[in-house]
């Protein structure tokens, strides 16, 4: 069986391919130590965080649902990392603070995900990494100056479009 291509780029779907392999590297070295790149990224915003937060602002700045960060904070309080305290001034909501464990597993998660980073990109120049820097910041830069295209009408935001097989 071959492999059936992400996208009609070659270069996307190489760059999607490292991204997923990348991201199951760091995750299986994060899961030794009973955590996850998903764990370890409400942690650091929690942690550099000036004061708790709403749950509203961690989802929003980790990019994902509510109900998603909600299952993910849910996993963090059963596990006695992160305490929600009642919020001063909405008694509907709550803040979100870590807790001395958390602050630990915070810490630790850390170290391990700056090493298995450190081996993932290890074969990587100075050069290399410059360059490559670049060339993603170039592809991050096209993206957010390129014409946003409206949605066709009545199909609503995020819809999924049928889509036929790619003939071979």
């Amino acid at each position: 069986m071959r492999d059936v291509p992400g996208s009609s780029d070659p270069l996307v779907d190489e760059m999607f391919a490292t991204t997923h392999r990348l991201r199951s590297y760091v995750d299986g070295r994060l899961a030794e130590k009973g955590t996850s790149v998903a764990r370890l990224r409400a942690l650091r915003f929690l942690a550099h965080a000036a004061e708790p937060m709403r749950m509203r602002d961690l989802s929003d700045m980790l990019g994902i649902a509510a109900r998603t960060a909600t299952s993910l904070v849910d996993a963090l309080e059963r596990d006695h990392l992160v305490v929600r305290l009642p919020h001063p001034t909405d008694r509907r909501a709550h803040l979100l603070a870590l807790t001395d464990a958390g602050r630990s597993c915070h810490e630790e998660a850390e170290d391990l995900d700056r090493e298995a980073l450190s081996t993932a990109t290890g074969a990587l120049t100075a050069e290399d990494r410059a360059t490559l820097r670049t060339l993603l910041a170039r592809i991050r830069d096209t993206v957010d100056t390129a014409p946003k295209h409206p949605q066709p009408s009545g199909k609503p935001h995020g819809a999924r479009h049928e889509t036929r097989p790619r003939p071979d």
